[in-house]
């Protein structure tokens, strides 16, 4: 107890310097919180202010996202219509042979369909007819497709020609050639020409696959340019906004490292913080201790310097009481007192250390024993007491001298647990029960 009262007290000034100590740490850590966190407002409201101008670029950009999207899918729709016709036409254009095409031009009388869809097809071409007398008779010159499109045959380009035809250059006048006098014929069916021959089916459905390109197209290109105007908005508008996210980024970038530095601070005065409170709380309980166990210091003390005192005396003690249980059985209380004596003057000139009043009672007994002897029957005085304690103590079995039978009331009663026999010289099995004490080690008394 006086090892922890004073290493309580040691602890007290120690943790007083702590505290001392960590007062200035906490103080200039709250000032680097603060400043960190006016810098971490600041940054966030620059990161704000940037997040708000992306926003806006982000609206815009999507808005004009929107639009090319809208006029895209415009002009894909308007073309949907146009190229599948377009596929079909070259597809059929595929499919002629060189064959088809010189059988055509065999023809001297071709039928009227034939010369048909070669008018038209020569019209594209921007061949012109020769003029001939008409042959009803009317006297009157007429225009004649068919020898230029027996020469138009004969050329060995010639499918080749259609396949690559400048079909978004189309000239307005041949277009409205096509559609005034063929679109609006009902033999210009690629079904009904079909019948009189496979060559001019293709070219009939070449023809009109172009009309109807020219047609989507001229509705489509004025989109197309729009949509290209709305592309390079778009570029625009996404540069600006890829330049701005990157400065957002770099914000965002710094604001973050100056939070890990705010948490790092925040982390590190949380941790003074709870230092500080232990220390005050330990030092709180310490002093409290050390307040509540004063009065007990000074008696512990006292004990303690008792206690080595008795300790210094303890081999002396132990040397008087074994004389006292050797040799002090058969005599008076007074002599006993002049022989203990005589005993201590003696240690004290053999320079033995004992206490200034040596007993039996204080060496050698035990004060719990002792109590059990009294309710069992042992007189309270000390003599008594010594005799009983020399009786437990000695190494041979003890001859009583009792007038009054106060020791033999005792040893009944202290020993009747214990199976204790009583016989007397004159008993017949005097002999049969001291062997069978000494053989099952139980008591006997001998009266």
């Amino acid at each position: 107890g006086l090892e922890k009262l004073d290493f309580a007290a040691s602890q007290v000034s120690t943790m007083k310097q702590e505290i001392i100590d960590l007062q200035p740490e906490l103080i200039k850590s709250s000032k680097e919180t603060e400043e960190l966190q006016v810098l971490v407002e600041a940054d966030a409201l620059k990161a704000k202010a940037k997040q708000e101008l992306v926003a806006e670029d982000e609206a815009t950009a999507n808005k004009a996202a929107e639009v090319a999207g809208a006029i895209k899918a415009d002009c894909e729709a308007d073309l949907a219509e146009a190229l599948p016709a377009l596929e079909a036409a070259i597809e059929a254009l595929d499919t002629l042979k060189p064959s088809d095409i010189s059988q055509v031009k065999a023809l001297k009388n071709p039928p009227a369909i034939i010369k048909l869809v070669m008018e038209a097809v020569c019209i594209m071409k921007s061949i012109k007819p020769e003029r001939k007398p008409d042959p009803s008779g009317s006297g009157k010159m007429v225009e004649d497709y068919w020898g230029p499109s027996q020469k138009l045959l004969g050329d060995l380009g010639f499918l080749n020609s259609l396949k690559s035809y400048d079909k978004d250059n189309i000239d307005a006048n041949v277009i409205k050639k096509i559609r005034d006098k063929y679109k609006t014929n009902p033999d210009f069916d690629p079904e009904k020409v079909k019948s009189a021959s496979k060559a001019c089916e293709g070219l009939c459905t070449w023809v009109l696959a172009m009309e109807v390109y020219e047609r989507v197209i001229k509705v489509v290109k004025p989109k197309q340019a729009k949509l290209a105007e709305a592309e390079a908005e778009l570029a625009v508008q996404m540069e600006k906004l890829t330049a701005k996210q990157a400065e957002l980024k770099e914000v965002e970038d710094a604001l973050k490292v100056l939070n890990d530095q705010l948490d790092e601070v925040v982390t590190k005065k949380k941790k003074l913080e709870d230092n500080l409170d232990l220390c005050e709380k330990k030092l709180k309980r310490a002093e409290q201790l050390i307040g509540g166990l004063g009065g007990e210091k000074s008696r512990w003390t006292d004990i303690c310097g008792d206690l080595k005192e008795l300790y210094s005396q303890t081999t002396g003690n132990v040397l008087i009481a074994s004389g006292i249980v050797a040799y002090f059985g058969p005599f008076t209380v007074q002599y006993r007192a002049d022989i203990l004596r005589r005993w201590c003057e003696k240690c004290q000139v053999e320079d033995i250390r004992v206490s200034g009043e040596v007993s039996l009672n204080t060496v050698l007994g035990n004060p719990i024993e002792i109590r059990s002897w009294m309710l069992a029957g042992l007189p309270a005085d000390g003599f008594s007491i010594d005799n009983a304690i020399i009786s437990s103590k000695s190494r041979r079995w003890p001859l009583m001298i009792d007038p009054q039978g106060q020791a033999n009331k005792w040893i009944k009663n202290m020993e009747n647990q214990n199976n204790l026999v009583v016989v007397k010289l004159n008993n017949a099995n005097f002999v049969r029960s001291l062997e069978n004490a000494v053989q099952f080690g139980t008591p006997l008394l001998l009266e």
